[in-house]
């Protein structure tokens, strides 16, 4: 049997299933009720199984029709959805988008975005949250995720890199005037850092050496569980610290900051948006997705 008569015979014999009778099923189809029959009669002898128990007033499915009807109309319903959700005008995003972010880089990078799309389209509405830690957008009913670091698609999430920030480690003038500019990594450990804090642990910086990225932890003087802050203790002569760049391009630029162990602060993280698979994209989630991309090939994001 041709794949398009599979597919008609798929269709034709969920429509008897549903209606219990070769007659309705016919006249929904706008087909003889000879054809139905034959149709369906071709699609058991194709699978070696009965579908139906037939008698002369009705239909009525076996334990095998039923298992593939089961089957046949949810595949059905997925299509039909996708194809909804492809049609004209139904690209629009509408509904509740449950959006959660990295607290810093939300605020100021995809909360401006996200605002900007919410003005364009009235008809959706946010629930924005904010955590630097990884969640389960399944578990926690998110519809997307924006996360730092690496993470690998697997058989419930997607994941789709947005851009890449280079990790700095930085320190003002006025400390590196008193303390002197560390050298190099082991010159860390006489010095004041000011590092992340997270689930009662100092977090470790990310370097690179000779092309190999490792993880190393300095001296934790001062622990803090949020960039602003960080970046203010900084600002304020009281230790080193390593930010992505968008956190402290301006204060490089005004001289605020300054970078230092250039050679190993060359670590590339990258920023993921994350959202449960599905058999199709909602409009919704798909166009912040489309925008957040087009915006970060022109380097809206870095």
């Amino acid at each position: 049997m041709a794949q398009a008569d599979t597919f008609s015979g798929i269709l034709i014999f969920v429509t008897a299933a549903k209606s219990r009778s070769f007659t309705d099923a016919s006249e929904q189809l706008g087909l003889t009720k000879s054809a139905v029959g034959k149709a369906i009669a071709k699609l058991e002898e194709r699978l070696g199984a009965q579908l139906f128990h037939r008698t002369t007033r009705s239909i009525s499915l076996t334990a095998d029709g039923e298992a593939y009807f089961a089957a046949c109309a949810s595949a059905l319903e997925e299509i039909a959805a996708a194809e909804t959700a492809l049609g004209p005008g139904q690209q629009r995003p509408v509904g509740r988008l449950r959006i959660d972010m990295p607290g810093v880089f939300g605020r100021r990078v995809i909360v401006p975005i996200l605002l900007d799309i919410g003005r364009k389209n009235p008809d959706l509405q946010f629930t924005m949250t904010f955590s630097d830690h990884l969640i389960d957008p399944i578990e926690e009913g998110v519809d997307l995720v924006i996360r730092f670091g690496e993470v690998q698609s697997s058989s419930g999430l997607v994941a789709r890199r947005l851009t890449r920030q280079r990790m700095l480690i930085v320190a003002s003038p006025n400390y590196l005037a008193q303390r002197g500019t560390p050298k190099n990594a082991e010159d860390l450990d006489h010095h004041v850092c000011i590092v992340g804090h997270r689930r009662g642990l100092p977090l470790s910086w990310r370097i690179n050496v000779d092309g190999e990225s490792r993880r190393i932890s300095p001296p934790a003087t001062h622990q803090i569980s949020d960039g602003d802050p960080i970046v203010a203790a900084a600002l304020a002569d009281m230790g080193c610290c390593q930010m992505p760049m968008f956190m402290v391009r301006e204060h490089l630029e005004s001289g605020r900051l300054v970078e230092i162990l250039q050679d190993i602060s060359t670590d590339i993280i990258d920023v993921n948006a994350v959202w449960p698979k599905v058999g199709h994209l909602r409009p919704k989630v798909r166009h912040v997705v489309d925008t957040l991309l087009e915006i970060a090939a022109s380097g809206g994001l870095d």
